[in-house]
């Protein structure tokens, strides 16, 4: 066996280096793998806002129609309403035509009473679009408040490379993690 100098090159210095002390350029990397994994997942979270607002302005408009369907029933029922008593007025200004106008009366009764049924059950579909409407309002804010967590961990990350400050590489763990917290409750629908 031979035995003699070895020579190191300067990588090899610069790889002892960053062994013993930590390497800047292995913290550069890591914020930037963070960073791309962050804004990836902000990207999803913000898809998800977005849906969840259109949703919302579906449903709404979906009540909409619905009102006005029932109010336009509440309308033909005020119809019939009136029909109904001209019907008892004339019962008593004509009395030859009472049976005539005692079924009118009756068939108006029955019509408003369908006419009714009918009208509570569009105001119950308004009201129950009108809640999911609701429901994706408050997702959307939650998926808002996830993908704006994610932004500002992204730039406490871009300041944690320029100033190489480990609090701030903190402070951008932090915020990614409400946030992805977030993300995590508005997907639970919580």
């Amino acid at each position: 066996m031979e035995e003699g100098f070895e020579v190191h090159g300067p990588h090899d210095h610069e790889l002892e280096h960053a062994v013993e002390h930590g390497s800047s350029k292995s913290m550069t990397s890591q914020i930037a793998m963070y960073t791309a994994i962050i804004a990836t997942i902000g990207a999803i979270f913000g898809y998800m806002g977005g849906a969840t607002q259109a949703n919302a302005g579906l449903y709404k408009n979906n009540a909409a129609i619905k009102k006005t369907e029932a109010s336009n029933q509440w309308n033909y029922y005020q119809a019939k309403s009136g029909k109904q008593n001209l019907s008892e007025l004339a019962m008593e200004i004509a009395p030859s035509k009472k049976d005539h106008y005692e079924e009118e009366i009756k068939r108006y009764k029955s019509e408003k009473a369908e006419i009714k049924k009918n009208a509570e059950s569009l105001e119950h579909e308004s009201n129950e679009w009108n809640e999911k409407s609701d429901e994706e309002m408050h997702q959307h804010h939650r998926w808002a408040q996830a993908t704006t967590a994610l932004q500002i961990s992204i730039a406490l990350a871009a300041i944690a490379l320029l100033t190489r400050k480990t609090w701030l590489q903190k402070g951008m763990m932090v915020m990614g993690g409400v946030g992805l917290v977030l993300g995590g409750l508005a997907a639970m629908h919580i």
